[in-house]
């Protein structure tokens, strides 16, 4: 497939990527799906709203974040590594870009309150200190294990004013923290905004959060214009959970000849051993047995561990302009001691997926030697600093 902007353009009508996507939630939600399309619409074409959030971005969170060259680790694999630096945003990821984005829309549409799910509690941090500035009430759903394994991040939130309700259902990881905000999202959509933290959810939430996190991919486009004698990376990577660090990435880069590959967690790779099915208001690739019954996924860090995919990935996987892979628990590890080791740059679980995969292929067919690749850091390791010594033990 030549490159082509349109393959990241606006979904169709009822929310699709091609054959994924939609908006499958109870009758009682839809209402407030359409409320939110159309004052998004309204507001992202607003210049004064587009103003503000990159105001904020910029005096608040921090953008634009760098791209630093990993020197000591391009020389050891033999290829030109450039990192684009999520980790440096306020809250230590990219989840501040869209939280920021949906807590002012939210705002705007006069609700006083945020709903939000979390994994490995970025994207709650991100949410609750984005209620702090803006002055909204935020409760935020995690799994109980989850809550266990990232005690910090917890601490985080609640320092930071929001409620944390741990969930205790099903395997009480990412999954069932976002069933669990849907069902409260139901009764409170007329006062709560539901801030979903990943380009999934119904529509038109994959779409919104992309444009939210475009920012990422257009500032490295740049940044790559003046880094890159050719302009642009030979290939683009980043780690997919739920997908919006890649899909904000791969935005940027989607009308240029760079490649777009996607890590998924091997225990979760939705796209890598998953088939079509709909799951929390979308239809996408998931992981499920063969009576479609949605199976529990598996990885050493809590941002990934979501047995589907982001629909726009699944589009983009089946069309051909990204291919995905998988790293394991052990090949993340390993990145991660192997980038605070030669760069003093100590990353996110999540982000070290994408690190393993570049670490794998490297000298291979898949990543010749010389190749340039720009890797989204999606976030910063203080988080999993415990679990991490546990681990390594």
């Amino acid at each position: 497939m030549s490159p082509s902007r349109s393959a990241m353009a606006e979904p169709t009508a009822d929310g699709r990527f091609g054959a994924f996507g939609g908006c499958y939630v109870p009758e009682a939600l839809i209402p407030a799906c359409r409320t939110l399309e159309q004052e998004f619409r309204t507001a992202w074409a607003d210049p004064a709203f587009r103003g503000e959030l990159a105001r904020t971005l910029k005096l608040y969170a921090g953008r634009p974040t760098p791209v630093t060259p990993a020197t000591r680790l391009s020389a050891e694999l033999g290829v030109n590594l450039l990192l684009k630096r999520e980790d440096l945003a306020h809250t230590g990821s990219h989840k501040i870009n869209n939280v920021l984005g949906q807590g002012l829309l939210a705002r705007r549409m006069g609700r006083t309150r945020l709903l939000a799910e979390t994994g490995a509690g970025q994207h709650g941090v991100a949410t609750a200190t984005v209620g702090a500035l803006l002055g909204l009430d935020v409760t935020v759903f995690m799994g109980a294990k989850d809550v266990e394994r990232q005690e910090l991040n917890v601490f985080r939130m609640e320092l930071l004013g929001a409620t944390v309700v741990p969930v205790t259902t099903g395997g009480q990881t990412l999954a069932d923290a976002t069933s669990e905000a849907f069902r409260h999202w139901v009764g409170q959509s007329e006062t709560a905004h539901y801030c979903i933290g990943s380009t999934m959810g119904p529509h038109p939430y994959p779409w919104m959060v992309r444009e939210f996190q475009r920012v990422i991919g257009e500032e490295a486009r740049g940044q790559c214009a003046e880094l890159l004698p050719a302009g642009v990376p030979d290939v683009v990577v980043a780690c997919v959970g739920g997908g919006s660090n890649a899909a904000g990435t791969f935005a940027g880069f989607v009308d240029t000849s760079a490649q777009l590959v996607g890590v998924e967690a091997a225990g979760g790779a939705a796209i890598g051993s998953g088939s079509p099915g709909i799951l929390h208001g979308f239809d996408s690739y998931l992981l499920q047995d063969d009576d479609g019954q949605v199976l529990e996924a598996h990885s050493v860090s809590a941002g990934l561990d979501y047995p589907g995919v982001g629909p726009e990935h699944s589009h983009l996987a089946d069309s051909g302009r990204a291919r995905y892979v998988s790293a394991t628990d052990d090949e993340v590890l390993h990145a991660l001691r192997k980038l605070a080791q030669t760069e003093g740059i100590l990353a996110a679980l999540e982000s070290c997926h994408a690190l393993a995969w570049v670490l794998r292929a490297a000298g291979t067919s898949e990543l010749p030697s010389g190749s340039t690749v720009l890797l989204t850091l999606s976030g910063r390791g203080d988080k999993d600093a415990a679990q991490v010594r546990e681990l390594l033990k």
